[in-house]
């Protein structure tokens, strides 16, 4: 353990470094880091994700800054003390069972390409990858022909969308838009009524029900999809993906053109959330087999080139 953590014993908060914000624990640091990058992918205010865990919304500012939280380095301490990880003494399902624990053993320390080609081959064994082999350099005609076009809101997905569904003349869904017919009422109802976790239910539910249907199709998806690992999973197993980027100027433009500013609307600070939320699921959007940059050129340009990119993909003629 590092030298900067106190013993149990006599433990007080002033004994703790980084209680007093002046010598911040480096611990509590980075767990601070990690809320906001989950929080900012999540696309969720302080204060909405301090009421979503009734909380005050300044103890989650102070975990935010790493200050406070002397409960979680007691149980670094005794994590420390037992030669485990902190994830092994609180319960974290990848320390249940030995198998667990040796996968990960095997996979600590590994880079992103390597962990890449685990997961596909992973979803090979469990009979999920028919697409996967997209991700090991398959041929176009190993693609799925349906293109899930993901990014975040004002990217474009919904116009472009519809645009290139007309072109290859397949159907048009609008995730967003099943979501809402399933629980029979908006977008911003549901996560005011019954909170992110049934929001997310509704959006499996959607995704599942567009891959059953739909042989071939052009799906819009929500731009917040890529937060949850499982969902975000079954699309790129079953879909090519294409990630349409945008400036984060435009796509605030886009969004207050659509008289939208969700989920930044309870923010003064709506762009510094925006560019925070864009930072926090870029990692996951460059999953996607392609990109293409929506504010490079006008809305004509960009449709020619997302056109040929999908049809030279999926070898369409035309």
């Amino acid at each position: 353990m590092s030298s900067n953590i106190v013993h149990a014993p006599g433990l007080t908060p002033s004994a703790l470094p980084g209680l007093d914000g002046e010598d911040k624990n480096p611990f509590l640091v980075a767990l601070g880091e990690r809320v906001r990058s989950l929080r900012a992918r999540r696309g969720m205010t302080r204060k909405a994700v301090a009421i979503a865990a009734d909380v005050s919304e300044r103890h989650l500012a102070n975990l935010e800054y790493g200050i406070g939280n002397a409960s979680i380095l007691v149980l670094l301490q005794v994590a420390g003390a037992l030669q485990c990880s902190l994830a092994e003494l609180i319960g974290d399902i990848t320390t249940s069972t030995p198998e667990w624990l040796m996968l990960r053993e095997l996979l600590d320390g590994r880079d992103e390409a390597t962990l890449r080609r685990v997961r596909v081959a992973v979803g090979d064994v469990l009979g999920m990858g028919g697409d996967g082999s997209r991700e090991r350099g398959g041929s176009a005609a190993q693609r799925s022909p349906r293109v899930a076009l993901i990014g975040l809101r004002g990217a474009g997905k919904s116009t472009l969308g519809q645009m290139l569904a007309d072109d290859l003349g397949y159907p048009f869904v609008e995730l967003s838009r099943e979501i809402e017919k399933f629980a029979g009422c908006s977008i911003s109802e549901i996560q005011a009524l019954y909170g992110q976790n049934a929001y997310r239910r509704y959006e499996r539910r959607a995704v599942e029900e567009a891959i059953q249907i739909y042989p071939e199709a052009v799906i819009a998806t929500p731009g917040g999809l890529v937060s949850d690992a499982a969902t975000f999973n079954l699309l790129l197993e079953h879909c090519t993906t294409v990630w349409l980027q945008a400036d984060a100027e435009d796509h605030m433009k886009r969004v207050r053109a659509q008289g939208d500013l969700r989920p930044m609307a309870a923010s003064r600070e709506a762009m510094e959330d925006l560019q925070r939320i864009l930072a926090g699921r870029a990692a996951f959007y460059s999953k996607a087999e392609f990109r293409l940059d929506t504010s490079a050129q006008a809305l004509e340009q960009t449709f020619r080139a997302l056109r040929q990119m999908v049809r030279a993909g999926l070898q369409i003629p035309g």
